[in-house]
């Protein structure tokens, strides 16, 4: 059967538009990229900052331990054996010390340097600590800055080269990452542009090998694929309830046509036509209980039916199916009984108005295909934590080649077409109960009978 997806108009609105979503992608990626080499230049110069200010104060510190330890060695010495013994104390300390240290004495508005540069002193190349001795002798050790701001002058060097990888890294890595990140939405988007183009929900999006870690993107790929499998149900379910609909109208529509016409052809009379009128609503409502019992079937095998969950005391939804077929059953000349008698409530979470519809429905299917003195009977039951229906009849029963078939729409088998029916009541029972997270079975053998069983979750209380 044709359907609107497939004509060519369904096709231009994406053609007109399929540029726009991949600027947005690669905007969208450019953004990420950029975001993710900005985070990551940051945080790396931050590191870089704090590795060269922590170096600097590390040398530093050395440096001031090194002449605050020296300034009281030196001072020790002067005190000891004066400017003589300072002298040789430092000379020998320098003979193997790998670095120079400056030092300077003023005795008594006298000052005299133990060891310096040929240049003389320059404190403002110098790191310097004092002490001062108790006959007011001033003792200075200095120590050069230069080797400490050359060592630091290579680092920043290293640094900078650091820097720029840092940044070539950052915004490499950051594009390749955002690729790879957004390879599963490509994907996606790809799939989502071929069902717009084609109109047909079959595709999928495909998981790779290493898909179902659980991250946002897996997660996100299958609650796709599983509404495009909710897509699709409810498309076939629509597609078959159509065929159903338009295939099995076609006989109603034709006996409406046909009383008509017999009347209008007919010589005017008023009985006549109000028959024919009779005749023609008779066959409408036949008509709309048919529609409005495929939606149903068709919501329920969906997933789409609404349920109106409840606490529901089975027991007595059944009762009351009983009660409304017992006259019926009573005129044909059939048995109609609760056996054993419900002793007890049995409750199901389920919506009340529907489990009406599968009791009486399985009910009035057992009493119209049960001739006159046969029996059926009808139990409520608990088993292995399901509430349990069964409806035991002494009809006609099923052939066995049939049994499959029946739970089809508008099925109807040849020993059941003397009966007058729609052929749906079965799918239904099986539509609604399924939608209620149950399911239904059935034992049948010919000229014996049938049961059907209805198993349904228990709920809580009943209300």
């Amino acid at each position: 059967m044709p359907s609107g997806s497939d004509t060519p108009g369904a096709i231009v609105p994406p053609k007109l538009g399929e540029g726009r979503p991949k600027r947005r992608e690669g905007g969208l990626g450019l953004r990420l990229a950029l975001w993710y080499a900005m985070v990551f230049m940051a945080s790396s110069m931050t590191i870089v900052l704090l590795t060269y200010y922590l170096t600097a104060a590390s040398l530093a510190a050395r440096d001031r331990q090194i002449i605050v330890r020296k300034v009281g060695e030196y001072a020790a010495a002067y005190a000891r054996g004066g400017f003589r013994v300072l002298t040789s104390t430092v000379q020998a300390e320098q003979a193997v010390a790998p670095e120079r240290l400056f030092v300077r004495v003023v005795d008594r508005g006298v000052e005299s340097v133990v060891l310096s540069n040929p240049e003389g002193w320059e404190p403002s190349r110098l790191e310097i600590e004092s002490a001062r001795l108790s006959d007011g002798t001033l003792v200075q050790v200095g120590k050069s800055t230069e080797e400490r701001d050359s060592l630091l002058a290579r680092f920043r060097t290293a640094l900078g080269i650091v820097t720029v990888l840092i940044l070539a890294i950052g915004l490499g890595g950051g594009w390749l990452a955002t690729q790879s990140a957004l390879s599963p939405i490509r994907t996606l988007t790809h799939a989502v542009r071929e069902i717009i183009r084609t109109g047909k929900t079959t595709a999928r999006v495909p998981q790779t090998p290493a898909s179902g870690d659980g991250d946002a993107i897996d997660e996100l790929t299958t609650l796709f694929n599983t509404m495009l499998d909710r897509i699709e149900g409810l498309v076939e379910a629509m597609r078959g309830a159509l065929d159903n609909v338009s295939h099995d109208l076609r006989t109603p529509l034709a006996r409406l046509r046909g009383t008509a016409e017999l009347a209008l052809a007919a010589p005017p009379d008023v009985e006549r036509y109000r028959d024919a009128l009779a005749d023609c609503v008779e066959e409408t409502d036949r008509m709309l209980v048919m529609l409005n019992t495929l939606m149903d079937i068709s919501e329920a095998e969906s997933g789409t039916m609404q349920l109106q969950r409840e606490p529901v005391d089975l027991t007595a939804v059944v009762e009351r199916a009983v009660g409304l077929y017992t006259d019926a059953a009573d005129a044909k000349g059939v048995t109609l009984s609760a056996t054993p008698p419900f002793p007890e409530t049995v409750v199901v979470a389920g919506d009340r108005s529907r489990l009406e519809q599968v009791a009486a429905n399985l009910i009035d299917n057992a009493v119209k295909y049960t001739p006159a003195g046969g029996r059926v009977e009808v139990s409520v039951s608990r088993d292995r934590g399901a509430a349990v229906i069964r409806v035991r009849d002494t009809g006609i029963g099923i052939p066995p080649h049939e049994v499959p078939r029946i739970w089809e729409r508008l099925f109807r088998g040849d020993r059941s077409r003397t009966e007058r029916g729609l052929g749906l009541g079965l799918s239904l029972i099986r539509a609604i109960v399924q939608a209620h997270g149950g399911s239904v079975s059935v034992e049948s053998a010919v000229d014996r009978g049938s049961t059907f069983t209805v198993s349904l979750p228990l709920g809580g209380q009943a209300t």
